[in-house]
């Protein structure tokens, strides 16, 4: 079975997603790319987490365009993953989600501006892209315009998006995103956030690469 590994990823980070809270029913949707084979395997469309295998993950050919292997067709989002996985050599996972708070600023067609340190993990703040309809490769473009320089993406109407180099690091991103979201919201209702500078936020930045169990 072709990434085999990948596609078991796939399976246990799709039930965090539910687990979590970062989406309800088949909501949201997973992928992972291997930059050697330029091989993507992605969750399958509408199909509840907790029965997908890994034989029921799609392995999409970047290059060709075409689905390899995989029991199910993949994710009706799959062009928003390709097109990251096509353009962008530091993004090797992609998440999205339906996140309570994060889809609540998006449906307001607002961002998340530096009201956190953890902000910068993916940016020095989190844009909001346009809406354009699910599934659609304008949705795919708009996507990758408004998350240039950026591990993050609000999607207006819809939910988030997050990538990185592995899927640990992009999950952890759209989680803690979630969580600056539902903090930056409710201070907003309670009389408005503090907003850190864009001086703190380029310190927090470069300190975040170094922060952790960096492998050597």
């Amino acid at each position: 079975m072709l990434l085999a590994k990948e596609r078991q990823l796939v399976v246990d980070y799709g039930k965090k997603l539910v687990n979590l809270g970062l989406t309800k029913g088949t909501g949201g949707n997973i992928s992972i790319f291997d930059r050697q084979q330029g091989l993507m395997a992605i969750s399958p469309s509408g199909m509840d987490y907790f029965s997908v295998g890994p034989g029921d993950v799609a392995v999409i050919s970047l290059s060709e365009g075409r689905q390899i292997e995989g029991n199910y067709k993949p994710s009706s989002e799959y062009a928003m993953h390709r097109i990251f996985y096509d353009r962008r050599e530091d993004i090797n996972a992609v998440v999205h989600t339906h996140s309570t708070y994060a889809t609540t600023l998006a449906t307001m067609g607002k961002g998340l501006p530096a009201s956190n340190y953890l902000v910068a993990l993916a940016g020095p703040d989190i844009r909001c892209a346009p809406y354009r309809s699910f599934g659609t490769e304008d949705l795919a473009e708009i996507a990758y315009e408004y998350m240039k320089d950026r591990y993050c993406v609000l999607l207006a109407n819809h939910g988030l998006l997050a990538g990185s180099k592995n899927i640990a690091d992009t999950f952890n991103i759209a989680l803690i995103m979630e969580e600056c979201c539902q903090t930056y919201y409710l201070a907003s209702l309670a009389g408005g956030a503090n907003i850190l500078s864009s001086e703190e936020m380029k310190e927090m930045m470069a300190r975040f690469k170094t922060y952790g169990q960096i492998k050597k």
